[in-house]
């Protein structure tokens, strides 16, 4: 599981919760059977070789002699036919779940990192989204688990224009190695010390499936924070809390001392949160955990439209679950 928080707008972690919006799902239709049944006529001669003690009493549950051969020999039959409107309802059901559905709903969850994107898109994403990488570079994998962040845009914020941009290794390191080792980060992603920590957190992500993308925040052409973006729903966090497919998580740090504890991260949670659900329609909510004992974070979370949803027990923190629904979206 990725690291946590950092303090108050300085960092924070993707949560998820159970609450959403379920999307409404194919009514159950019931479908009358018609059942014939019908019962020759006794046979004369059967009745003359009836049990004499039994005489001419009736089988309760047949209804008719209860002789051990019976319908045997008779004209006895059992018709059971299926309405023709439950054989064109199962014919469409049929036809609808091929081709068309095999390529965007079986596909779009776990299977999408490797079937889907391994023919059709691999061979320029796996090559890295900035272009070609330069030498000593780390290009990412296919990053289609999560709609293709790199190419989400900039989005306008109340603080400026905000821009994630995918991390490259060799280049940005030092900056997030450097924010990294300030005690106030350190507390909750606990990745001070050498450039190696940071290095290893990262190349992990990159070299990964695609379900977790590490960025920089660039806040009017800037570098002032560092994001990731990952899918609860794929990662060890869904362990711990009812995980709904495409949850969307987020992890945040503010880099600069004197970014942090004006409410720039409730503004850049906010804009982030909702670009998320903008360009993958797919999401019903954004997840974090901040530490319980993080309160600045906890704060900035709910001030940035998130509700708290639980405590979750994990297995390196008490972590607050916080969610933004889309449902609720406008609302809060």
């Amino acid at each position: 599981m990725s690291p946590t928080d950092a303090r108050a707008d300085a960092g924070t972690v993707p949560v998820t919760d159970a609450g959403t919006c379920p999307n409404p799902g194919l009514d159950n239709r019931r479908t009358a059977v018609d059942i014939g049944l019908s019962v020759a006529d006794a046979d004369p001669v059967r009745d003359a070789d009836r049990d004499p003690v039994r005489g001419a009493d009736t089988d309760p549950v047949r209804g008719t002699d209860a002789d051990p051969a019976w319908g045997s020999d008779s004209e006895d039959t059992l018709e059971l036919r299926l309405p023709d409107e439950l054989l064109a309802l199962i014919a469409d059901e049929a036809s609808d779940s091929g081709e068309e559905r095999c390529g965007e709903e079986r596909c779009g969850e776990e299977r999408c990192g490797e079937e889907r994107c391994g023919e059709e898109r691999c061979g320029e994403e796996r090559c890295g989204r900035r272009g070609a990488a330069g030498s000593g570079s780390t290009t990412r994998a296919c990053g289609d688990l999560l709609d293709g962040v790199a190419d989400w845009g900039p989005v306008a914020t109340p603080v400026g224009e905000l821009h994630l941009v995918p991390v490259q290794a060799e280049q940005d390191l030092p900056l997030i190695s450097r924010w990294m080792n300030d005690p106030a980060v350190a507390e909750f992603w606990q990745l001070s010390g050498p450039r190696s920590l940071a290095a290893d957190h990262v190349h992990a992500q990159l070299g990964g499936d695609g379900r977790s993308v590490p960025c920089l925040g660039v806040l009017d052409g800037t570098p002032m924070s560092y994001w990731e973006i990952y899918r609860a729903d794929l990662d060890p966090l869904a362990r711990h809390y009812p995980a709904r497919p495409h949850d969307t998580g987020i992890h945040l740090l503010i880099g600069a001392v004197t970014d942090r504890g004006r409410g720039l991260g409730s503004a850049l949670l906010r804009a982030v949160a909702d670009l998320a659900l903008d360009k993958r329609p797919a999401c019903a909510r954004v997840i974090a955990e901040p530490a319980m004992r993080n309160t600045p974070s906890v704060s900035a979370f709910l001030s940035a439209g998130f509700r708290f949803s639980a405590e979750v027990e994990l297995p390196d923190k008490r972590a607050a679950l916080m969610v933004r629904d889309r449902c609720l979206r406008d609302l809060m």
